[in-house]
């Protein structure tokens, strides 16, 4: 008893002097949850995993919108309920929705979160009839204007993309769904994991090809296309009141070291150094215990977090959470 309480003495001193505590280890795991914060922190990967190798993941590239544009706006009479979750409010949809995807070793978050949530908008507008993803490796190797593929990319970008150029169908790692399946392995990001370790993986962006990789498919015919307008949200509500109407969005955010370790309750940032941007797909809102928070899918497979969720404090643009959220309603 006298020795725990001593290392989580020195633990705390050691955060109050700004000294750097390893993210991976147990005593900053410890720390955080020595804390008064709403969420509880635990292992998600293995401590000897290089610090090099987690940044790879965070691949949102912050920029400002473009000259000129101007933010949607929703009408007030939408009503906004206290709780909500896009899985829920669409059954037929459910099993898109719920899909946790896995980006690999690879920083393309940017194209994975925006693709997921345009699947679940193609199935919502379809009222359940168009369930085959949306090809995030596509967009990811494709759109040059996008970004740099497994070196980052933007927020905003895959959703012009999608209405100007479209993007082809394709379903998850070693799947043969739709026309271009996501070719970078499943892997693990985590202590104990199923999987190969990411940091055995070393991926390059996949080489653009205008051709299915599914040979039962053609190409052309499997584009999928948005409306033209691209709707940025920049409110609370207006993002509510867009899940509310279309669907989930993608939004992108800063992370620090202390979200790695993300296991249950609303995350709010409580220890450690910046890390890089990442960008998640929003599902959905609600309160816990009084503190207000957005329903999130991450990107590091089922394993991570709260089987692949995280809850992410709203209504203070915490990290940047309400500033870069993006959707566009799919062409039918």
């Amino acid at each position: 008893m006298r020795i725990a309480f001593c290392l989580a003495f020195l633990v705390s001193c050691a955060l109050a002097a700004n000294i750097e505590l390893d993210p991976l280890s147990d005593e900053f795991i410890e720390y955080i949850n020595s804390q008064p914060t709403t969420w509880k922190a635990g292992r998600n990967f293995d401590h000897s995993m290089p610090r090099s190798e987690i940044r790879k993941k965070l691949g949102y590239i912050k920029r400002a919108p473009a000259p000129g544009a101007r933010p949607t706006v929703h009408r007030e009479d939408v009503e906004i309920p206290e709780t909500f979750d896009a899985r829920a409010n669409w059954p037929e949809c459910e099993n898109v929705i719920s899909t946790i995807v896995d980006q690999s070793s690879c920083g393309s978050c940017w194209a994975v979160s925006a693709a997921s949530a345009m699947s679940d908008r193609r199935c919502i507008a379809s009222k359940g009839s168009l369930v085959i993803p949306v090809s995030a490796e596509d967009v990811m190797s494709c759109c040059g204007l996008c970004g740099f593929g497994c070196g980052g990319g933007f927020v905003d970008a895959p959703w012009d993309y999608w209405g100007t150029n479209g993007i082809v169908t394709g379903g998850l790692y070693n799947s043969s769904v739709g026309c271009k399946p996501y070719s970078l392995q499943t892997c693990d990001h985590h202590v104990e994991g199923q999987y190969t370790p990411c940091s055995q993986l070393d991926y390059n962006t996949p080489e653009c090809t205008r051709r299915c990789t599914n040979g039962n498919l053609e190409y052309r015919s499997e584009l999928t296309r948005a409306q033209p307008k691209v709707s940025w949200l920049a409110t609370v509500e207006d993002i509510q009141r867009e899940i509310i109407q279309n669907g989930p969005v993608s939004a992108g955010f800063d992370v620090y070291s202390d979200f790695l370790t993300y296991k249950s309750g609303v995350y709010q940032r409580t220890a450690g150094t910046m890390e890089g941007g990442h960008a998640v797909r929003i599902l959905g809102w609600g309160t816990e215990d009084g503190t207000p928070y957005w329903l999130i899918a991450n990107s590091w497979n089922e394993d991570w977090g709260d089987k692949g969720l995280f809850k992410f404090l709203r209504g203070q643009n915490h990290l940047g959470i309400e500033e870069q959220v993006y959707g566009a309603l799919p062409r039918l």
